[in-house]
């Protein structure tokens, strides 16, 4: 086992091959697939002035309340790294004016939140999130939500269900939080002591506790539906309603709410049954965050990487399977060869072939053995006698065959 002192701290992660190579097949099909909706990358600063996740996400979240790494700088301002990636996105569109907001953009980038870590969940972790701004629609949303089954299409990953719900408008959720108080009044003491705390402060969150009192009581509670108006939940049906145009599969879940104060109207999660009780591997919904005068509506979601690997995983789908393949080694006869080879090397490089050799004398042997544990498709010989030729020998590494050809003829 490793000595404490090559650690990474509790929570974090070094990601080194094999696993990077499942990273980057993450990665780069989700920009394939988010160009082909015409978002642009956006890449914000990790480290944001404090009032930017307190005013967005809400005072009286867990993530602000228990989860953020906040602190004071120096020069004695109040700064956090990022928990998640919206509010910071919204900053930055919101400075741009009119342009902004009618925006589409991504990210793939490193959040960290202080809590207990966990299977799939780490203090810093890496989310894939989009995020579209403008005015409220329901088709803007059910677009939102296909790009995201798209994704996990696009990464191979099979079994996964998407459920979706409705927090209502602001003037919505005023009156579901007012009718939730009032009956939740009389069993009070029963519910745990987080959510005895949330009456007051986040009454929604209520509904969605983990805890299995709590759940009983949240069960017997009328839908957040019924206290909202008409309009709330036609925009809500349209969006179930053009998704199953679409070919995507919901499901209706009355108990999900979502955690940040911003989300109004359509919000949803994605579970897969690979990682247990903590079964989320993504969510996302239509927001509304005051920044300046006014507030920036927009729709948009997040999955975290290291939660997606695990359910690939569970699907078949492993990093081995995208480790570089084939390609080049160079074995060098002699000082001569060893120079020659370097230069050889290069040009291979320059043509995008993977080549690689040693660059110190060793046998033959020992430099064949290297070749074999890099898994090349082929080796090329050369000594002072292939040189003096313009020759080299190369080895198919599969059949074992090889063959003097002209060093021109390697050079395409």
């Amino acid at each position: 086992m490793a000595s404490h002192e090559f650690q990474p701290l509790q929570g974090m992660s070094d990601i080194h091959a094999p696993e990077i190579y499942l990273w980057r097949m993450i990665e780069e099909r989700a920009r394939t697939l988010f160009n082909s909706y015409g978002y642009e990358e956006l890449r914000t600063p990790s480290l944001e002035k404090l009032s930017v996740f307190k005013r967005s996400i809400g005072d009286a979240t867990d993530v602000v309340q228990k989860e953020m790494y906040a602190f004071k700088d120096r020069g004695d301002r109040e700064l956090a790294l990022r928990p998640e990636g919206t509010a910071g996105t919204i900053r930055h569109l919101a400075g741009l004016g009119e342009e902004g907001l009618n925006s589409r953009v991504f990210y793939i980038a490193p959040m960290f939140r202080c809590e207990r870590p966990q299977a799939g969940r780490k203090r810093q972790f890496h989310p894939v999130g989009v995020e579209a701004t403008g005015v409220p629609n329901p088709l803007a949303d059910a677009e939102c939500i296909a790009l995201q089954q798209n994704l996990l299409e696009a990464w191979g990953l099979t079994g996964s269900t998407i459920k979706i719900n409705s927090r209502g408008t602001k003037e919505d959720q005023k009156l579901i939080a007012e009718n939730l108080r009032e009956l939740l009044e009389p069993v009070r003491s029963d519910l745990c002591e987080d959510c005895q705390r949330r009456m007051d402060e986040n009454v929604l969150r209520v509904i969605d506790c983990k805890n299995p009192t709590c759940k009983e009581i949240a069960a017997t509670l009328p839908e957040m539906r019924s206290f909202m108006t008409q309009e709330s939940q036609d925009y809500l049906n349209t969006v179930i309603e053009t998704l199953s145009e679409m070919g995507v599969a919901v499901e209706y879940d009355r108990s999900l709410v979502r955690g940040l104060d911003y989300y109004v109207n359509t919000v949803w999660e994605i579970t897969h049954g690979a990682l247990g009780s903590q079964n989320s591997i993504a969510g996302g919904g239509r927001y509304e965050i005051a920044l300046g005068k006014k507030g920036v509506p927009g729709v948009g979601f997040a999955m975290g990487i290291e939660r997606v690997i695990t359910s690939l995983e569970a699907c078949g789908i492993t990093a081995e399977q995208f480790a570089p393949k084939g390609g080049t080694w160079l074995v060098s006869l002699g000082a001569d060869a060893l120079i020659e080879n370097m230069k050889l090397a290069r040009e291979l490089r320059n043509q995008g072939v993977r080549c690689g050799m040693e660059l110190a004398a060793k046998s033959m042997k020992a430099q064949m053995r290297k070749a074999n544990r890099e898994g090349v498709e082929r080796v090329i010989i050369r000594g002072d006698e292939e040189i003096a030729k313009g020759t080299v020998i190369v080895k198919d590494m599969a059949e074992g065959s090889q063959e003097e050809i002209n060093l021109r003829d390697v050079i395409v």
